[in-house]
């Protein structure tokens, strides 16, 4: 049997990407999505998903880039002086290996931004990473501690098959090749991931896809992942929005990508290649 859950990050991002994903759930084929505590437009994501109960909606934990959610003096060796978080993913990486982040503190900035989602009305399905920080040990650590707190026991598996990132780099033209090394070099840290949830009793999807084409997926792609989709259950990571003002204003790396990516979920040709296979749509709240 195959299952698939389609999940939006960067959720709570901007107006224009809140849209983007509901109208991916409405109108095409998303059926999950992880919520950001610490941007702008967070009121209104969260508004939007209790509009919206079918779609299961997860924490999208911040570590890199914006504010923290907990007070600065609380988690004082992971942020500034003015409670910004570190602003690169390599920035956060040297500081963990450092030492200089205290345990506790991560835990304490985790836990915030869940608190923040649960009392805005929302029971997370799941938790993920941004720039899937978890792949780190002793993030992931903290975020098993921190799940358990909430009673929380679904997670992210932030892992991709190489043979599945090979795949995606050959088909975009060697687009996604420099993804390729830091790939590779997250799958060694698999089994502390795997030891560490099972050693708190948190479930993750048996597959993990979109990481090598992030930025850069299309209708091809998808069909080939989709013809070689594994039994089991899978989640495709994808970044739907809409491209405007307000996303440029954010600096991020994905811009028109993120529309093209709402409009592939949009696209009734996607729809009919997961149903001709006879693939289950799922979201979080069905993984057991």
């Amino acid at each position: 049997m195959k299952e698939l859950i389609i999940n939006a990050d960067d959720f709570g991002l901007t107006p224009g990407v809140n849209e983007g994903v509901i109208r991916a759930h409405r109108d095409g084929v998303l059926t999950s999505a992880t919520l950001m505590a610490n941007k702008s437009a967070f009121d209104d994501a969260a508004k939007r998903a209790r509009e919206t109960p079918s779609l299961g909606v997860g924490c999208h934990l911040v570590l890199v880039g914006g504010f923290a959610v907990a007070p600065p003096q609380e988690i004082s060796s992971l942020v500034d002086a003015d409670g910004r978080l570190p602003q690169s993913l390599g920035a956060l990486v040297a500081r963990l290996s450092l030492g200089i982040v205290r345990q506790k503190h991560i835990e304490r900035e985790l836990g915030a931004q869940i608190e923040k989602i649960r009392g805005a009305g929302i029971e997370p399905t799941h938790l993920d990473t941004h720039k899937h920080t978890h792949a780190h040990p002793r993030v992931m650590m903290a975020l098993a501690h921190v799940a358990n707190s909430f009673g929380i026991t679904r997670v992210r598996n932030p892992f991709e098959n190489l043979r599945d990132s090979w795949t995606t780099a050959r088909i975009n033209g060697g687009k996604s090749c420099a993804r390729l090394p830091a790939a590779a070099a997250a799958r060694a840290s698999t089994p502390l991931f795997r030891c560490i949830a099972r050693r708190h009793g948190l479930r993750s999807p048996d597959h993990f896809l979109g990481l090598a084409g992030t930025g850069h997926m299309n209708l091809p792609l998808l069909r080939s992942l989709i013809d070689t989709l594994p039994d089991g259950r899978t989640e495709l990571m994808l970044h739907p929005g809409i491209c405007d003002a307000d996303l440029a204003a954010t600096h991020s790396r994905l811009q028109t990508e993120r529309q093209a990516e709402l409009e592939l979920l949009l696209d009734p040709e996607l729809k009919r290649l997961l149903i001709e296979p006879g693939i289950q749509l799922i979201s979080f709240r069905e993984l057991n």
